[in-house]
């Protein structure tokens, strides 16, 4: 590799880094923010976490563990030694050396990135930090962002990237859920503005973290190769729910051809249908790259297609629904259905961009009565409302015209569903259910 020459701060901060001594800090404390600011903290740096809910604050400063990848006793302690703190006071941003964005980017209602909280996190930095400090993205978005939108607030305070602070992106890999890989031992990609910047960034990951750190060339690349990981499995979902769809007409059990498929050792990877996609990943990131793509004069076909498919899941199961209602000579409109499951995965309380939802959301319009079971949720919005979750029970299996497993949750009696519901639509294969009230998606 060509030897990087640094300039005296470079080497200033990558000197606090391997030694400790920096102050590293975290803005944004949700699913990926939390996480990071947790083992940047184990790792021995001091740490300051900024998010602008006082909610958060409170209770991360009171070490009350909000995130499911966090080990509610590793907040604890780190709080009371005093290695973390949070703050809702931007202004503390004047003591870290390294700071890492880890804000929403979400989707406005044309599925074009709305911004706004890297804009707004973006100026709360330039208006606080002090020359020589580490900035690095974490936060999912279209290709460009941290040289077209990161870079131009920072500079405009008149200090220069590469050479007064020092600017990189590097895409969170969180999988909510994920026994075998989180925060820590996931490998890192980093891309900075110049080589001095991807040095720097590289420095810091390489002293929390147990995975690899991969440098790339620029910052672009970074955000693209993330927008590559959840498109590819976007679009793979997208065949296997077509797929489902297909084999369901031709009266062919499509999981039993996925695991036909998958004994090949080579040239096949298996990935599943559902009721749709959900969380923050792999529903949104395509739609950054099918916006940018236009910028190019390009249309993303097989993305947009992809979408489409995936999209179109929770209308598939409500047809289904009415299917299976219409043998048993019920209508949907005056059913009731218990849905199991709000999550948008297997064993976490995250029902961001719940297939879920919009499944719910028509059941309504159909005129279907609905209830919601999902031991990791508590409570959840829907249509500016929010509803509670029921416990699963003899009582509530029995009143339900028909049970669809929408979130296959470890924590389910399997055996009191198979014995009390009067019919079961099983989304995920669950492999517990069977019998001649139980049917596939």
């Amino acid at each position: 590799m060509e030897e990087i020459t640094l300039n005296s701060l470079a080497e200033e901060l990558i000197q606090k880094l391997e030694t400790k001594s920096a102050t590293i800090g975290v803005v944004g404390l949700g699913y990926v923010g939390l996480p990071l600011a947790v083992e940047k903290a184990k790792a021995g740096y001091n740490v300051i976490g900024f998010d602008v809910q006082e909610e958060k604050v409170y209770k991360v400063n009171n070490g009350v563990n909000y995130i499911g990848d966090v080990i509610p006793a590793d907040l604890e302690e780190l709080v009371k030694s005093g290695k973390l703190k949070a703050t809702s006071d931007y202004s503390f941003i004047q003591h870290v050396d390294a700071l890492a964005i880890c804000v929403p980017t979400p989707l406005d209602i044309y599925k074009q990135p709305n911004m706004k909280y890297v804009e707004s996190s973006a100026k709360a930095i330039a208006e606080n930090f002090t020359k020589g400090t580490l900035v690095v993205l974490e936060s999912t978005t279209y290709p460009g962002t941290t040289e077209e939108l990161i870079k131009p607030v920072l500079e405009a305070t008149g200090l220069v990237c590469g050479e007064d602070f020092f600017l990189a992106y590097s895409p969170e890999r969180v999988d909510p859920g994920n026994k075998d890989f989180n925060t820590k031992n996931t490998p890192k990609v980093v891309g900075g503005m110049t080589p001095s910047c991807t040095k720097v960034a590289a420095t810091m990951y390489r002293s929390v973290l147990e995975g690899d750190v991969h440098e790339v060339s620029s910052p672009a690349v970074a955000e693209m190769e993330k927008l590559l990981e959840n498109t590819f499995r976007n679009i793979n979902i997208a065949l296997a729910n077509e797929m489902a769809i297909l084999c369901k007409k031709m009266g062919i059990d499509v999981w039993e051809v996925i695991d036909a498929a998958a004994t090949k050792p080579y040239g096949f990877m298996p990935f599943y249908p559902g009721p749709g996609l959900g969380g923050h990943c792999i529903p949104i990131d395509p739609w950054y790259l099918t916006w940018k793509a236009r910028e190019y004069n390009y249309h993303t076909k097989l993305i947009e297609t992809a979408g489409e498919i995936n999209d179109s899941m929770p209308d598939f199961v409500v047809q289904r629904c009415m299917e299976i209602l219409n043998e048993k000579g019920k209508a949907l409109k005056g059913a009731n259905i218990l849905v199991l499951g709000v999550a948008y995965k297997k064993d976490i309380d995250d029902y961001r961009e719940s297939p879920v939802l919009p499944i719910l959301d028509k059941l309504t319009q159909f005129g279907a009565d609905w209830a919601v079971v999902d031991p990791h949720v508590e409570e959840f919005k829907l249509s500016g409302q929010m509803h509670k979750t029921k416990n699963l029970d003899r009582e509530i299996l029995e009143q339900a015209d028909l049970t669809v497993l929408a979130t296959n949750h470890s924590g389910y009696d399997y055996n009191i569903i198979g014995a009390f519901a009067k019919a079961i639509l099983d989304t995920r294969n669950s492999k517990e259910l069977d019998g001649e009230n139980y049917f596939k998606l």
